[in-house]
């Protein structure tokens, strides 16, 4: 068993591609208008079959309320490029960022910031999975 997809209703599809595209380096592999739920649009790497997908699913929502540490995690190759991460967010005047942190050799050296519709997204360096 493996995971190969996190879902996400976004209520403007193209900002939530353009966030996904500007700090995860997501590229639109798959779109497509659904009768149920309007656009639908998979972000992946390029690969092909893709190994992993952010499916965005173009549908309006009253709330969109996370618990604090709800999130979806990113690895980097180095400390540098989560600090680029964060540098980057804040220049474009992000909010509610998670400062860059070392949580210890675990979890390792992590930052964080909202998607337009406010999920986390966490960018981490160190940490033991994969």
């Amino acid at each position: 068993m493996k995971c190969t997809h996190v879902a996400l209703q976004v209520l403007d599809l193209d900002r939530s591609v353009a966030f996904y595209g500007r700090y995860c380096e997501m590229k639109v592999i798959h779109d497509r208008t659904d009768p149920e739920v309007n656009r639908v649009v998979w972000l992946g790497w390029g690969e092909d079959p893709p190994a992993f997908v952010i499916v965005l699913i173009a549908a309006p929502y009253e709330q969109n309320r996370q618990p604090p540490w709800q999130h979806i995690g990113m690895a980097v190759g180095s400390r540098a490029e989560v600090d680029a991460v964060y540098e980057r967010a804040q220049a474009d005047g992000l909010t509610d960022l998670w400062e860059p942190f070392d949580a210890g050799e675990i979890v390792g050296y992590y930052c964080g910031l909202p998607d337009p519709d406010g999920n986390m997204v966490e960018f981490s360096f160190g940490q033991r999975i994969g």
